[in-house]
């Protein structure tokens, strides 16, 4: 006897692999997992004025890249008769835009796309440069020192620190910190107070996403290096909970915007959010992010509708063989409803059911006459194909001339299918009688009808499209109804007189 081991060893393999493909898939490309849900895009536009002093110009100013949360999308440049290139600096992104000369008011757009991402991760650049501390006053750097000892008896490490030091600036009653506020900004003194305390910190620049806001200024806040990545801190108030939808801009912890050959320049920020489908999240992240992507979403969009009905097929065969293996329903040939279920995808439930009956009743009748001829096989089944098709052609004319429009979509039934139906039906007509047609015909429309529902269902349609790995799932569980030997529950009415006994 062969032992089954190897077997479900196997079958365990195929689920583990298509369950691992699958959450690969909704981590690494942000695919949901239900269907319906959408994915938040920003379109967040930098407009730079500026005075140009009739001279060449050069502009500078810091860009974003793809950071924690969010994925950069697309960016754009709107700068007539200026050059434009985007460059990489040791201290971030920049866009550069230079004219040869330039007088009188000029105004420069930058426009970026973020999609809000939570699986965007990217390695944070550690500090290099050795600390150069600041040098203070002698009242402000006694105050300095006391809002450091004080803050240091109350933390464990330099983030845990930065949090008391940032609270002790926002204590309105403390002296200390009222003195070193007088002369410079929270932002700068928390910078300050850290790099006298040796600890990496930097100042970055950052906009608060608000839907519909318009020319919003850049705001300052700290990062602290905590040893593995950098920790944002808002010196603005005492609770450290950052919103999420706060977008580091400037990372450069120099400027914002450098300016020669121009004068009174300004930097405002308009942003609006829009939503997309996850399928043109998908798309956009793995042009973004330069994935690999050997998904069905890389495929032309023509090519992408006919697999969207393809991928059904597996969940339709899975169907009949619970149906026919475990139910134990009749049907006339074994996968033909599922393909009779494709063709109700297309033609609507109702209309597909009535076509199916005209098309095979008026098929009996016609098939009954040749077997009067006693044709061959071959002969017979190509006559029967060619009736098929007129069937379908005089039916869908009659249906389009008294104005039932739903009757066109009965060319989508599967022609060939439908003949090899009409032959067999009939073959049993003459074995089995009546009765077993009717078995047989109703079995297969039942579960056409059943292999229907589930194709339609926005959930497998979802799931089977988005998540390939889930066939894998779909054979695995096939293999295993190959395997059962028990009763089918069409057959326990068989023996119940025997338990009755």
């Amino acid at each position: 006897m062969t032992s089954k081991v190897p077997f479900y060893i196997f079958v365990s393999l195929l689920v583990i692999a298509g369950i691992a493909l699958s959450i690969f898939r909704h981590q690494s490309y942000g695919v949901p997992w239900t269907p319906g849900e959408t994915r938040q895009v920003w379109d967040i536009e930098a407009r730079v004025q500026f005075d140009a002093e009739n001279k060449p110009v050069k502009a500078s100013l810091a860009v974003p890249d793809t950071q924690t949360g969010f994925t950069l999308v697309s960016e754009s440049s709107s700068s007539p008769g200026y050059g434009v290139s985007y460059v990489k600096t040791d201290s971030g992104r920049r866009a550069e835009w230079s004219i040869r000369q330039a007088s009188g008011a000029e105004t420069i757009y930058y426009k970026a796309q973020f999609l809000v991402d939570p699986q965007a991760k990217v390695a944070p650049i550690a500090p290099d440069a050795e600390i150069t501390a600041p040098t203070f006053d002698g009242p402000t750097e006694a105050a300095a020192i006391a809002l450091i000892e004080r803050a240091n008896k109350r933390s464990a490490d330099d983030v845990t620190f930065t949090r008391e030091l940032i609270k002790q600036l926002n204590d309105n009653d403390s002296q200390n910190a009222a003195l070193i506020l007088n002369k410079m900004s929270k932002v700068e003194a928390v910078y300050k107070i850290l790099s006298f305390s040796k600890i990496e910190s930097k100042i970055v620049g950052v906009i608060e996403l608000e839907d519909g806001r318009r020319r919003q200024t850049i705001q300052h806040m700290n990062q602290v290096w905590d040893g593995s990545q950098w920790q944002l801190f808002n010196p603005e108030t005492a609770s450290q909970t950052i919103s999420p939808n706060i977008l580091v801009w400037d990372e450069s912890n120099v400027s914002l915007l450098d300016l020669v050959g121009g004068q009174n320049s300004q930097v405002h920020f308009s942003m609006i959010a829009q939503e997309v489908s996850p399928q043109q999240a998908t798309a956009d992240k793995v042009e973004a992010d330069g994935l690999l992507n050997l998904s069905i979403h890389s495929l032309p969009l023509e090519e992408q509708a006919m697999f969207k009905t393809i991928m059904l097929i597996p969940i339709g065969a899975l169907i009949v063989v619970f149906l026919r293996v475990i139910i134990g329903l009749k049907t006339s040939g074994t996968f033909m409803p599922v393909l009779i279920a494709v063709a109700f995808v297309q033609t609507q439930l109702v209309t597909g059911i009535v076509g199916f009956l005209l098309i095979v009743g008026t098929g009996l009748v016609i098939r009954s006459y040749l077997s009067r001829l006693n044709l061959l096989l071959v002969a017979r089944i190509s006559a029967v194909i060619i009736t098929v098709i007129m069937i379908i052609s005089v039916f869908t004319v009659v249906a389009f001339k008294v104005g039932l429009t739903e009757g066109l979509s009965i060319t989508f039934f599967p022609m060939i299918i439908l003949s090899w139906t009409i032959e067999r039906m009939s073959i049993l007509w003459e074995e089995e009688g009546p009765k077993e047609v009717v078995l047989q015909g109703g079995g297969s429309l039942m579960t056409a009808v059943l292999v229907y529902l589930a194709m339609t269902n926005a959930y497998v349609q979802h799931l089977t499209f988005n998540f390939i790995g889930l066939q894998l799932v779909v054979l695995a569980c096939i293999l295993l109804l190959g395997t059962y030997t028990g009763y089918r529950l069409t057959e326990l009415r068989r023996f119940k007189p025997l338990v009755e006994d």
